[in-house]
Protein backbone atom coordinates (compact mmCIF):
# COMPACT_ATOMS: atom_id res chain seq x y z
CA UNK A 1 0.00 0.00 0.00
CA UNK A 2 1.40 3.33 -0.37
CA UNK A 3 2.64 5.25 2.05
CA UNK A 4 1.09 8.30 1.02
CA UNK A 5 -2.78 6.75 0.87
CA UNK A 6 -5.03 9.23 2.51
CA UNK A 7 -7.01 6.16 3.84
CA UNK A 8 -3.98 5.06 5.08
CA UNK A 9 -3.59 4.52 9.03
CA UNK A 10 0.15 5.38 9.18
CA UNK A 11 1.00 8.13 11.81
CA UNK A 12 1.80 11.25 10.37
CA UNK A 13 4.53 13.57 11.34
CA UNK A 14 3.02 16.52 13.73
CA UNK A 15 4.03 19.16 10.91
CA UNK A 16 2.72 17.29 7.62
CA UNK A 17 -0.45 19.00 6.31
CA UNK A 18 -3.75 17.12 6.83
CA UNK A 19 -4.87 16.07 3.39
CA UNK A 20 -8.25 15.83 2.05
CA UNK A 21 -8.22 11.84 2.75
CA UNK A 22 -8.50 12.33 6.47
CA UNK A 23 -11.03 10.44 8.16
CA UNK A 24 -12.41 11.66 11.88
CA UNK A 25 -11.29 9.82 14.45
CA UNK A 26 -13.69 7.43 16.32
CA UNK A 27 -15.86 8.60 19.10
CA UNK A 28 -13.83 8.82 22.45
CA UNK A 29 -10.48 8.95 20.95
CA UNK A 30 -9.57 12.06 23.00
CA UNK A 31 -9.51 10.47 25.81
CA UNK A 32 -6.60 8.65 26.44
CA UNK A 33 -6.52 4.75 27.17
CA UNK A 34 -5.54 4.92 30.56
CA UNK A 35 -8.44 7.17 31.40
CA UNK A 36 -11.40 5.37 29.56
CA UNK A 37 -9.85 1.64 31.27
CA UNK A 38 -10.09 3.64 34.64
CA UNK A 39 -12.04 1.89 37.15
CA UNK A 40 -12.83 5.53 39.20
CA UNK A 41 -14.85 6.70 35.79
CA UNK A 42 -17.48 4.19 36.88
CA UNK A 43 -18.05 5.65 40.12
CA UNK A 44 -19.15 8.81 38.55
CA UNK A 45 -22.31 6.98 37.14
CA UNK A 46 -25.14 5.23 39.62
CA UNK A 47 -24.48 1.52 38.13
CA UNK A 48 -27.69 0.16 36.63
CA UNK A 49 -29.51 -3.50 37.97
CA UNK A 50 -28.84 -4.31 34.00
CA UNK A 51 -24.86 -3.64 34.65
CA UNK A 52 -24.36 -4.81 37.90
CA UNK A 53 -24.00 -8.55 38.56
CA UNK A 54 -25.61 -10.32 40.91
CA UNK A 55 -22.10 -10.45 42.82
CA UNK A 56 -21.76 -7.07 43.14
CA UNK A 57 -25.44 -5.83 44.25
CA UNK A 58 -25.93 -5.71 48.03
CA UNK A 59 -29.75 -4.95 49.29
CA UNK A 60 -29.88 -1.49 50.27
CA UNK A 61 -32.53 -0.62 53.61
CA UNK A 62 -35.46 1.91 52.07
CA UNK A 63 -35.87 5.30 54.39
CA UNK A 64 -38.73 4.65 56.77
CA UNK A 65 -41.24 6.98 55.69
CA UNK A 66 -41.90 9.43 58.56
CA UNK A 67 -38.14 10.31 58.78
CA UNK A 68 -36.16 12.40 56.21
CA UNK A 69 -33.20 10.62 54.38
CA UNK A 70 -29.92 10.32 55.94
CA UNK A 71 -27.37 11.70 53.08
CA UNK A 72 -25.74 9.73 51.21
CA UNK A 73 -21.62 9.79 51.09
CA UNK A 74 -20.02 8.17 48.27
CA UNK A 75 -17.36 6.24 49.39
CA UNK A 76 -14.89 3.08 47.27
CA UNK A 77 -16.87 0.31 46.27
CA UNK A 78 -19.60 -0.65 43.71
CA UNK A 79 -22.19 1.36 45.67
CA UNK A 80 -23.72 3.52 48.00
CA UNK A 81 -24.35 2.66 51.56
CA UNK A 82 -26.18 4.51 54.28
CA UNK A 83 -23.49 6.30 56.92
CA UNK A 84 -26.09 5.25 60.17
CA UNK A 85 -29.03 3.01 60.02
CA UNK A 86 -30.69 3.00 63.48
CA UNK A 87 -33.09 0.03 63.43
CA UNK A 88 -36.00 1.01 65.78
CA UNK A 89 -38.77 -1.45 67.30
CA UNK A 90 -40.55 -2.11 66.55
CA UNK A 91 -39.26 -2.11 62.91
CA UNK A 92 -40.31 -3.99 59.54
CA UNK A 93 -36.69 -4.29 58.12
CA UNK A 94 -34.89 -5.43 61.58
CA UNK A 95 -34.33 -9.00 59.69
CA UNK A 96 -32.77 -6.98 57.18
CA UNK A 97 -29.17 -6.92 58.33
CA UNK A 98 -27.90 -3.61 57.55
CA UNK A 99 -25.00 -2.47 55.61
CA UNK A 100 -21.66 -2.59 57.22
CA UNK A 101 -20.19 0.53 57.60
CA UNK A 102 -17.52 1.92 55.65
CA UNK A 103 -14.01 2.91 57.74
CA UNK A 104 -13.80 6.97 57.82
CA UNK A 105 -10.90 8.13 55.85
CA UNK A 106 -8.23 10.00 56.83
CA UNK A 107 -8.75 12.93 55.27
CA UNK A 108 -12.40 13.18 56.77
CA UNK A 109 -12.73 15.65 58.97
CA UNK A 110 -14.01 14.75 62.46
CA UNK A 111 -17.62 14.96 63.22
CA UNK A 112 -19.21 17.83 65.08
CA UNK A 113 -21.20 16.06 67.89
CA UNK A 114 -23.08 20.26 68.43
CA UNK A 115 -24.66 19.73 65.28
CA UNK A 116 -25.90 16.38 65.37
CA UNK A 117 -29.72 16.96 65.42
CA UNK A 118 -31.37 15.50 69.18
CA UNK A 119 -34.05 13.56 69.44
CA UNK A 120 -37.09 14.45 71.81
CA UNK A 121 -35.79 11.96 74.07
CA UNK A 122 -32.28 14.03 74.22
CA UNK A 123 -29.87 11.68 72.36
CA UNK A 124 -27.40 12.34 69.82
CA UNK A 125 -27.86 11.12 66.60
CA UNK A 126 -24.16 9.83 66.21
CA UNK A 127 -22.33 7.68 63.40
CA UNK A 128 -21.93 4.32 63.46
CA UNK A 129 -18.84 3.68 65.00
CA UNK A 130 -18.13 6.88 67.26
CA UNK A 131 -16.80 6.10 70.49
CA UNK A 132 -17.28 7.64 73.72
CA UNK A 133 -13.79 7.00 76.43
CA UNK A 134 -14.97 5.98 79.73
CA UNK A 135 -16.35 8.09 82.65
CA UNK A 136 -18.81 10.42 82.82
CA UNK A 137 -20.39 12.03 79.80
CA UNK A 138 -19.06 15.91 79.68
CA UNK A 139 -22.88 17.63 80.00
CA UNK A 140 -23.53 15.33 82.78
CA UNK A 141 -23.52 16.96 86.41
CA UNK A 142 -21.39 15.29 89.38
CA UNK A 143 -22.77 15.01 92.41
CA UNK A 144 -21.45 17.43 94.66
CA UNK A 145 -21.44 16.06 98.77
CA UNK A 146 -23.17 17.45 101.53
CA UNK A 147 -20.94 19.93 103.62
CA UNK A 148 -20.52 18.98 107.24
CA UNK A 149 -22.26 21.22 109.62
CA UNK A 150 -22.01 22.12 113.49
CA UNK A 151 -19.47 19.73 115.63
CA UNK A 152 -18.10 17.45 112.34
CA UNK A 153 -17.11 20.36 110.85
CA UNK A 154 -14.56 20.82 112.98
CA UNK A 155 -11.22 19.00 113.24
CA UNK A 156 -11.02 15.59 115.14
CA UNK A 157 -8.78 17.85 118.21
CA UNK A 158 -11.89 19.79 118.25
CA UNK A 159 -13.87 17.25 118.29
CA UNK A 160 -12.39 15.48 121.49
CA UNK A 161 -12.31 19.19 123.09
CA UNK A 162 -16.25 19.36 122.68
CA UNK A 163 -16.83 15.64 123.86
CA UNK A 164 -15.16 16.56 127.13
CA UNK A 165 -16.54 19.43 127.96
CA UNK A 166 -19.64 17.91 127.28
CA UNK A 167 -18.89 15.23 129.40
CA UNK A 168 -17.71 17.78 131.81
CA UNK A 169 -20.88 19.87 131.76
CA UNK A 170 -22.79 16.73 131.99
CA UNK A 171 -21.18 15.64 135.23
CA UNK A 172 -21.35 19.06 136.83
CA UNK A 173 -25.16 18.95 136.22
CA UNK A 174 -25.89 16.09 137.95
CA UNK A 175 -23.92 16.12 140.79
CA UNK A 176 -25.70 19.41 140.90
CA UNK A 177 -29.08 17.34 140.74
CA UNK A 178 -27.98 15.46 143.50
CA UNK A 179 -27.07 17.82 146.04
CA UNK A 180 -30.01 19.91 145.59
CA UNK A 181 -32.33 16.58 146.12
CA UNK A 182 -30.90 15.65 149.48
CA UNK A 183 -30.89 19.48 150.37
CA UNK A 184 -34.51 18.99 150.02
CA UNK A 185 -35.29 15.28 150.65
CA UNK A 186 -35.98 14.65 154.36
CA UNK A 187 -33.41 13.74 156.87
CA UNK A 188 -32.05 9.30 155.56
CA UNK A 189 -28.89 7.82 155.89
CA UNK A 190 -27.17 9.35 152.94
CA UNK A 191 -27.95 13.32 154.89
CA UNK A 192 -26.33 11.78 158.20
CA UNK A 193 -23.01 10.65 156.89
CA UNK A 194 -22.51 13.47 153.94
CA UNK A 195 -24.81 16.29 155.13
CA UNK A 196 -21.89 18.46 155.99
CA UNK A 197 -20.57 17.74 152.16
CA UNK A 198 -24.02 18.83 151.12
CA UNK A 199 -24.48 21.84 153.07
CA UNK A 200 -21.34 23.19 151.98
CA UNK A 201 -22.32 22.70 147.79
CA UNK A 202 -25.81 24.40 148.30
CA UNK A 203 -24.50 27.19 151.07
CA UNK A 204 -24.67 30.19 150.29
CA UNK A 205 -25.50 30.49 146.15
CA UNK A 206 -27.47 27.70 145.47
CA UNK A 207 -29.93 27.54 149.24
CA UNK A 208 -33.22 26.62 148.21
CA UNK A 209 -36.31 29.05 150.28
CA UNK A 210 -39.66 27.75 150.64
CA UNK A 211 -41.27 30.16 152.12
CA UNK A 212 -42.96 31.86 149.12
CA UNK A 213 -44.72 28.38 148.60
CA UNK A 214 -45.71 28.39 152.74
CA UNK A 215 -49.13 28.56 154.02
CA UNK A 216 -48.10 31.82 155.24
CA UNK A 217 -46.06 33.71 152.74
CA UNK A 218 -43.97 36.37 154.05
CA UNK A 219 -46.08 39.73 154.19
CA UNK A 220 -43.77 41.86 156.00
CA UNK A 221 -40.29 44.24 154.82
CA UNK A 222 -37.49 43.83 157.32
CA UNK A 223 -34.80 46.23 157.34
CA UNK A 224 -31.63 46.32 159.65
CA UNK A 225 -30.25 49.52 160.85
CA UNK A 226 -26.94 50.12 162.49
CA UNK A 227 -25.57 53.41 164.81
CA UNK A 228 -22.27 53.26 166.16
CA UNK A 229 -20.61 55.27 169.46
CA UNK A 230 -17.52 56.86 168.02
CA UNK A 231 -14.55 58.40 171.03
CA UNK A 232 -12.49 61.65 169.26
CA UNK A 233 -8.88 62.70 169.53
CA UNK A 234 -10.12 64.78 172.26
CA UNK A 235 -11.10 61.95 174.42
CA UNK A 236 -15.34 62.80 174.08
CA UNK A 237 -17.77 60.38 172.42
CA UNK A 238 -20.44 60.57 170.05
CA UNK A 239 -22.96 58.59 168.62
CA UNK A 240 -24.18 58.29 165.16
CA UNK A 241 -27.37 58.22 163.38
CA UNK A 242 -29.14 54.96 162.28
CA UNK A 243 -27.92 53.80 159.27
CA UNK A 244 -30.19 52.17 156.90
CA UNK A 245 -27.89 48.92 155.68
CA UNK A 246 -30.91 47.50 153.96
CA UNK A 247 -32.15 50.11 152.13
CA UNK A 248 -28.18 50.37 150.45
CA UNK A 249 -28.83 47.41 149.08
CA UNK A 250 -31.65 48.15 148.13
CA UNK A 251 -30.82 51.06 145.74
CA UNK A 252 -27.88 48.53 144.83
CA UNK A 253 -29.94 46.25 143.61
CA UNK A 254 -32.36 48.59 141.75
CA UNK A 255 -31.47 48.65 137.65
CA UNK A 256 -28.93 46.08 138.04
CA UNK A 257 -29.11 43.40 136.36
CA UNK A 258 -26.37 41.33 137.91
CA UNK A 259 -26.42 42.05 141.59
CA UNK A 260 -23.43 40.60 143.92
CA UNK A 261 -24.72 37.79 146.30
CA UNK A 262 -23.55 40.00 149.17
CA UNK A 263 -26.04 42.88 147.99
CA UNK A 264 -28.87 40.34 147.73
CA UNK A 265 -28.02 38.31 150.41
CA UNK A 266 -25.74 38.73 152.72
CA UNK A 267 -27.49 41.00 155.34
CA UNK A 268 -30.51 39.50 155.37
CA UNK A 269 -29.16 35.68 155.80
CA UNK A 270 -27.30 37.08 158.80
CA UNK A 271 -30.41 38.84 160.53
CA UNK A 272 -32.56 35.77 160.23
CA UNK A 273 -29.90 33.68 161.72
CA UNK A 274 -29.55 35.88 164.31
CA UNK A 275 -33.59 35.80 164.99
CA UNK A 276 -33.54 31.85 164.62
CA UNK A 277 -30.76 31.62 167.26
CA UNK A 278 -31.56 33.88 169.59
CA UNK A 279 -34.80 34.49 171.93
CA UNK A 280 -37.21 37.35 172.50
CA UNK A 281 -34.49 38.63 175.14
CA UNK A 282 -32.06 38.71 172.59
CA UNK A 283 -29.62 35.60 174.66
CA UNK A 284 -27.90 33.48 172.20
CA UNK A 285 -29.31 29.77 172.30
CA UNK A 286 -26.73 26.96 171.59
CA UNK A 287 -23.27 27.18 170.07
CA UNK A 288 -24.74 29.02 167.07
CA UNK A 289 -26.52 31.82 168.46
CA UNK A 290 -22.69 32.70 169.73
CA UNK A 291 -21.50 32.58 166.08
CA UNK A 292 -24.31 34.48 164.59
CA UNK A 293 -23.84 36.93 166.80
CA UNK A 294 -20.30 37.41 165.95
CA UNK A 295 -21.18 37.20 162.18
CA UNK A 296 -23.50 40.01 162.40
CA UNK A 297 -21.63 42.59 164.21
CA UNK A 298 -18.70 41.77 161.63
CA UNK A 299 -20.85 42.56 158.12
CA UNK A 300 -22.17 45.74 160.07
CA UNK A 301 -18.74 46.93 161.38
CA UNK A 302 -17.29 46.63 157.95
CA UNK A 303 -20.23 48.24 156.40
CA UNK A 304 -19.75 51.78 158.66
CA UNK A 305 -15.93 51.67 157.74
CA UNK A 306 -17.27 51.98 154.39
CA UNK A 307 -18.93 54.88 155.29
CA UNK A 308 -16.19 56.60 156.98
CA UNK A 309 -17.49 57.02 159.60
CA UNK A 310 -14.27 57.48 161.49
CA UNK A 311 -12.57 59.81 158.87
CA UNK A 312 -12.41 62.49 161.85
CA UNK A 313 -9.72 60.28 163.78
CA UNK A 314 -12.30 58.94 165.71
CA UNK A 315 -12.57 55.35 167.04
CA UNK A 316 -15.22 52.82 166.84
CA UNK A 317 -15.86 51.68 170.16
CA UNK A 318 -19.18 49.71 170.03
CA UNK A 319 -22.42 49.51 167.40
CA UNK A 320 -26.05 48.82 168.13
CA UNK A 321 -28.19 46.87 166.16
CA UNK A 322 -31.92 47.11 165.28
CA UNK A 323 -34.78 46.08 162.72
CA UNK A 324 -37.23 47.62 161.90
CA UNK A 325 -40.55 45.53 160.66
CA UNK A 326 -43.63 47.03 158.69
CA UNK A 327 -46.38 45.21 157.04
CA UNK A 328 -46.86 45.19 153.18
CA UNK A 329 -50.04 47.13 152.41
CA UNK A 330 -52.97 44.93 150.99
CA UNK A 331 -54.25 45.28 147.62
CA UNK A 332 -56.89 48.28 147.21
CA UNK A 333 -59.66 45.14 146.21
CA UNK A 334 -58.80 43.57 149.76
CA UNK A 335 -60.67 44.02 152.59
CA UNK A 336 -58.02 43.08 155.27
CA UNK A 337 -57.51 45.72 157.34
CA UNK A 338 -53.44 45.52 158.76
CA UNK A 339 -51.26 48.21 160.83
CA UNK A 340 -48.77 49.78 159.32
CA UNK A 341 -46.53 51.49 161.99
CA UNK A 342 -43.17 50.05 161.79
CA UNK A 343 -42.37 48.04 164.72
CA UNK A 344 -38.48 48.32 166.32
CA UNK A 345 -36.30 45.03 167.85
CA UNK A 346 -33.33 47.04 168.94
CA UNK A 347 -30.04 44.78 170.31
CA UNK A 348 -27.45 46.02 172.88
CA UNK A 349 -24.80 47.66 172.55
CA UNK A 350 -21.76 45.40 171.23
CA UNK A 351 -18.16 46.44 171.84
CA UNK A 352 -16.14 45.96 168.68
CA UNK A 353 -12.98 44.10 168.73
CA UNK A 354 -9.69 44.01 166.70
CA UNK A 355 -10.94 41.09 165.50
CA UNK A 356 -14.49 42.64 163.88
CA UNK A 357 -12.45 45.26 161.94
CA UNK A 358 -11.93 45.65 158.03
CA UNK A 359 -7.90 45.25 158.98
CA UNK A 360 -8.35 41.71 160.40
CA UNK A 361 -10.97 40.55 157.70
CA UNK A 362 -8.68 40.78 155.46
Amino acid sequence: MDAYDGGSNARRRPDAPSGPGDAPEADGSDVPAEAAESPESSDLTEPTESTQSPEQTEPILPTRPTESPEPLEAVPGPARERADVRPVAPDPYAGLTPPRPSAPRPSDPAPDLAAIPRTTAGTHHEPAGTHHPSGPRPDTPTPHPDPRTGVAALSLRYQIGVAMALAVVAVAVCVHIGMVFLHVAPPNTLTKQHGRAVDDWIYPEFEQNWKLFAPNPLQQNIAVQVRARIRGADGGSRTTGWYDLSAQDGRAIDGNLLPSHTQQNELRRSWDLFVATHGTDNRPVGLRGTLSETYLRRIVVLRLEREEVTARGGVLVSVQVRSRTTNVPPPKWSEEKVSLQPVYRELPWWAVTADDTEGSAR
